[in-house]
């Protein structure tokens, strides 16, 4: 799936789901080492773990962050 993000230096996620796992997941932009810890920390998770874990947290004074972002996408791939 690809997810465009909003309100965060990176543009873009993307990521697979393998039944009710993360995968794959790949930021386009923003803190290059950050967003790969991110994406290898999230690395066989369940999708409703990692949206309870990275749901709501905030980059500065933002009302949204990278991993924050993730949650929404992840949010979002449940809803279609």
């Amino acid at each position: 799936m690809v997810y465009r993000t909003q309100g965060t230096c990176s543009q873009m996620i993307e990521f697979d789901v393998e039944g009710d796992v993360v995968k794959n997941v790949s930021y386009v932009g923003g803190c290059n080492g950050n967003l790969k810890g991110v994406g290898a920390l999230v690395e066989g998770m369940k999708v409703d773990d990692v949206i309870a874990k990275l749901k709501g947290i905030k980059c500065g004074m933002k009302p949204t962050s990278c991993p924050d972002q993730l949650a929404r996408a992840l949010e979002a791939y449940k809803a279609q």
